[in-house]
């Protein structure tokens, strides 16, 4: 490949990346989430998930062959270990769970916002099934108090609360730690 052909590959890479960048900036663009409306209009995609990366996170690929990083709505689970910092009870049972519903299946993701690692915000269905509730149904995760809104606060509360009653999972455990707590305390060893 001559000058010429190298540099109308690297403008045909340049030109496909910058319509990719456009695609998704005009798909999240608008507001998803309004602080004043009773309830959260969300997008919905359908991808196949490719990598779980622990109970509360997963990689997918869209039929565009588009690469997300979905953060599941309203439940926090247990850490598993990174590096040198320690993992959570439960962590591994937990990110188990979550690759068992849901890895190498095409799931529907409802985008309700973004988190500050620039993740897509999101419930999780694999058919008709809400796997955000029932993570913390099975006692895999809590409900994120911290962040859950209307419509959604009360059944995500009432699903822990069931989890809570008969012993599910991390409410089985004696000392049970919430994740946010355990995070803010290894930050500050």
């Amino acid at each position: 490949m001559g000058n010429y052909g190298k540099s109308s590959f690297i403008l045909l890479v340049s030109a496909t990346a910058f319509m990719a960048n456009i695609f998704i900036l005009l798909l999240f663009a608008s507001p998803i989430c309004a602080s004043n409306q009773e309830h959260l209009r969300h997008r919905t995609l359908y991808c196949i998930v490719v990598k779980i990366t622990d109970g509360d996170t997963v990689h997918c690929e869209t039929r565009e062959k588009s690469k997300l990083k979905i953060r599941l709505y309203g439940i926090d689970a247990p850490e598993i270990p990174h590096g040198k910092i320690p993992g959570q009870p439960m962590g591994a049972e937990s990110t188990a769970a979550l690759r068992y519903k849901v890895f190498k299946k095409e799931v529907r993701i409802a985008v309700l916002d973004f988190d500050r690692h620039k993740r897509i915000v999101a419930m999780l269905w694999v058919g008709n099934r809400n796997i955000n509730i029932e993570m913390v149904k099975e006692g895999y995760a809590e409900a994120y108090r911290e962040f859950l809104k209307n419509p959604y606060r009360s059944t995500f509360v009432e699903a822990e609360r069931d989890a809570q009653t008969a012993k599910k999972g991390i409410w089985a455990l004696a000392n049970y730690e919430r994740p946010s707590e355990f995070k803010k305390r290894i930050r500050s060893q």
